[in-house]
């Protein structure tokens, strides 16, 4: 008796033409990721005196800290099911 490789039998190997080649290198980083962390360091730091110079930069006080702290906690317990309880729904 012959082996029988009837019609529609697949083969178990694969060639390489089968599948696509990977990326022969990583796609190039663009823009601050490109840059030396010290350079956009300092890149960042003229920004934020820029906007202190001109008014428009905003610093948080205790009760505005505070208060994002709280909501975030709040959030995040909600997103886990913990389900915080806060002052106003007792």
């Amino acid at each position: 008796m012959s082996s029988d490789k009837g019609i529609g039998s697949v083969s178990s190997s694969s060639t390489a033409s089968d599948s696509t080649p990977p990326p022969s290198s990583a796609p190039r980083k663009r823009g601050f990721a490109a840059m030396d962390p010290e350079r956009v360091r300092a890149i960042a730091s003229k920004g934020g005196v820029a906007a202190h110079a001109k008014g428009t930069a905003h610093q948080f006080s205790k009760e505005e800290a505070q208060n994002a702290g709280r909501k975030g906690g709040i959030a995040f317990h909600k997103v886990r099911g913990r389900g915080a309880k806060t002052a106003s729904e007792d």
